[in-house]
């Protein structure tokens, strides 16, 4: 074989490549469009958006915003003394309750550091 034939065979195999992806992205598109078009029946089963008047919207009163407040547990009273036992209804529905102190404790330089901060910590 010469050089000649070996060129014609080269560029054979390059053709069929070239078919083969042009194959390969037809098919590919084909899939997409397909895709996109079973999205779109199953879109046009579902119930409609909502209008604009149908959202919801603020309170006539405006944003409900949060509380803050400083909690304190709330002990468990000592019954030994009285002998008797606590009863279900006599708890509270929470373990913490409202502190009698609302005012924040402010940081105070030099009291205290976090683990790991590399700060001195507690002097």
């Amino acid at each position: 074989m010469n050089t000649a034939t070996y060129v014609v065979l080269a560029a054979d195999t390059h053709k069929w490549a070239v078919f083969g992806a042009f194959i390969g992205g037809l098919i590919v598109a084909g899939a997409l469009i397909w895709a996109v078009r079973i999205g779109m029946r199953y879109m046009d089963q579902e119930e409609p958006r909502p209008k604009a008047e149908e959202q919801p919207h603020l309170p006539a009163g405006g944003a409900v915003r949060e509380m803050r407040e400083i909690r304190e547990p709330d002990e468990m009273p000592d019954m030994s003394k009285s002998g008797s036992r606590l009863m279900p209804y006599e708890l509270h529905h929470s373990a913490t309750r409202t502190g009698k102190d609302q005012k924040r404790r402010r940081w105070l330089p030099g009291s205290s550091g976090a683990f790991g901060s590399g700060g001195p910590g507690h002097v």
